[in-house]
């Protein structure tokens, strides 16, 4: 597959250690109007900082009104100017991973895409731990048991998953439906808005799910292009989240799920999911 270098637009960012998503971005269609995206990995929005290598990928695709999509293609051909059109200025970013559509896809469509990574295992020392779990919101168990693992002079040892998915809005204003939920991803936002596309001030349901299941208490984060500070929510009973978009831009609903290793043993499972989607200027 092949990887391009992005101009980005970085705004001021908050500093992270330790946790690090991966996440979806627009790109211009190619000239048959296939569909693009950039995969990239980055410790804080809207600011990549490492590609995903084309082996990391696992699953992917897109679904919307005609279009069903899987896996996602490479081959990309952009040009940097080409890029440079469709952000607002060039500066320093690393290659990320383009992927596109096998066929057209109408401007006028919404589309939903998806990625999913392949498991990673990794070693984590303690002073960098306290640190990931303040970034995430880790939940008092979590950080109960890793008190406990710690005083046993338990070295923290982590299996994660990535998983990232975009809402992008077709033409013009329409009333809108439920994201379908995608069985693939093992940790999912769909959207649930009343008119599509989002625009600034409307009330927006989220919700989460865990294989297929509503995942309640989960906390998320909502992050701005223009701030890289968010705001922290957790998710309720049916793993719903109500809020009110506050401006225009491109936005990253963002979370990770921390729980014990499903053998028994003292590892951790951990699921990254992150959510890009715009929102428009109120009328």
């Amino acid at each position: 597959m092949r990887r391009i270098a992005l101009a980005w637009l970085c705004a001021a960012t908050v500093t992270s250690a330790a946790a690090h998503d991966s996440w979806f971005t627009p790109l211009p269609p190619t000239p048959r109007g296939q569909l693009v995206l950039a995969l990239g990995t980055g410790t804080a929005y809207p600011r990549y900082e490492v590609a995903v290598a084309p082996q990391q990928l696992a699953d992917s695709g897109c679904v919307g009104d005609g279009v069903r999509e899987k896996p996602l293609r490479d081959g990309v051909e952009l040009s940097l100017d080409g890029i440079r059109q469709w952000f607002d200025s060039a500066v320093n970013a690393p290659p990320v991973l383009a992927l596109r559509t096998g066929r057209p896809v109408s401007p006028v469509v919404s589309v939903s895409c998806w990625a999913r990574l392949v498991p990673i295992d990794i070693d984590i020392d303690d002073p960098t731990v306290d640190i990931y779990l303040d970034e995430v919101q880790a939940l008092p168990a979590v950080r109960e048991r890793w008190a406990a693992l710690k005083a046993r002079g338990v070295r923290w040892q982590e299996t994660y998953v990535k998983h990232a998915r975009i809402e992008l809005d077709g033409e013009g204003d329409t009333a809108a439906v439920a994201t379908p939920a995608l069985p693939a991803l093992g940790l999912d936002l769909r959207v649930d808005a009343a008119r599509r596309p989002l625009r600034a001030g409307d009330s927006v349901r989220f919700q989460l799910l865990r294989d297929g299941q509503p995942l309640a208490g989960q906390p998320l984060q909502l992050v701005g292009d223009g701030s890289g500070v968010g705001v922290w929510r957790r998710t309720d009973a049916e793993g719903r989240l109500a809020l009110r978009l506050p401006a225009a831009g491109r936005w990253l609903l963002r979370g990770t799920e921390l729980r014990p290793a499903p053998d028994g043993s003292d590892r951790w499972d951990s699921r990254f999911v992150t959510l890009a989607f715009e929102v428009k200027p109120a009328r």
